[in-house]
């Protein structure tokens, strides 16, 4: 499946990125907020984000090669795990400029011309990340999908820091800005630590997803009514490819012939049921007793 055009939704990122990096910039040095600072420096992060999940989304697409006989899908998981350890680095960042802020509290100036200043440019992370979480979820791209968690975390951390800055120039307690920067902190951490997962659990060939395994052991439920049998299923997800294998097993009296079509058949439902499938399925004998001597992923020697 081509998949290169989920690169435009890249450039979306990388443009929205550079645009709040410009905003949240200007609303820091208009308002002194470290909060602010906290968010364009989140910013930043978006921008090395964006441009490696470019960088990785045209690896992915590549076809495969000798090198790689099973495509180039799990580049993928790379960027959004780069992508997560930049959230923590910037987390670190956040939180040392609070606790500076904390220590040597300073007023706030030019608030209201601030403040609407890092609006737009929370409204254009929210329009950019919608998007991307919609294209992530129906093209299934773990890239774009860390892009877009990235996005929305900063959103809601733009939120509360505009809350911050809001509340501090109702009250004048100074104090309330390094700590919400310090809360911003603490959510892009675990926004953070939730994507490098899901990638680590990408790189290690995680089993396909619950609803995804259910959907295949039914279409696999029908033929054993009818006698066939079925063992050593084994499922992999890697980016947007799904892997699937098994061993069927048939009466020995079978032709090849009439077993190969079986094999068809179920291959072909199994592609209909899951998008972007490869199907491998090993022919057994139900009358040989070496047919169950190789369920385990590494046979014993004999």
């Amino acid at each position: 499946m081509e998949r290169r055009f989920l690169t435009r939704y890249a450039w979306l990122s990388i443009a929205a990125a550079l645009a709040t990096i410009v905003l949240k910039g200007a609303a820091y040095l208009l308002t002194g907020s470290v909060g602010l600072l906290s968010d364009a420096l989140e910013s930043l992060v978006n921008l090395a984000g964006a441009t490696l999940a470019l960088t990785m989304l045209n690896l992915a697409a590549a076809p495969p090669d000798e090198e790689h006989a099973y495509g180039h899908s799990k580049a993928e998981y790379f960027s959004s795990g780069v992508e997560g350890a930049l959230i923590l680095l910037a987390a670190v960042s956040i939180a040392a400029f609070a606790i500076e802020r904390l220590l040597n509290p300073q007023p706030l100036e030019l608030i209201g011309l601030g403040l609407a200043v890092s609006v737009v440019a929370t409204l254009i992370n929210l329009f950019v990340a919608r998007a991307l979480l919609r294209v992530a979820a129906r093209h299934n791209s773990i890239t774009l999908e860390a892009d877009a968690q990235h996005l929305m975390t900063d959103v809601w951390t733009s939120v509360g820091v505009l809350a911050a800055v809001g509340l501090v120039a109702l009250t004048s307690w100074q104090i309330l800005d390094p700590i919400i920067a310090l809360l911003v902190a603490a959510n892009i951490t675990w926004a953070g630590f939730r994507i490098t997962r899901k990638s680590a659990l990408g790189l290690l060939d995680t089993a396909l997803p619950p609803e995804e395994l259910a959907r295949l052991k039914e279409k696999l439920a029908r033929y054993e009514t009818q006698g066939i049998q079925f063992h050593a299923l084994r499922t992999r997800q890697s980016g947007a490819r799904r892997f699937v294998s098994m061993h069927v097993l048939v009466p020995g009296e079978w032709t090849v012939q009439k077993g190969h079509r079986l094999l068809e058949k179920i291959e072909a439902e199994i592609r209909a049921a899951l998008e972007n499938v490869t199907v491998l399925t090993h022919l057994e004998s139900l009358q040989d007793k070496a047919s169950f001597e190789d369920q385990t992923l590494d046979r014993e020697r004999e």
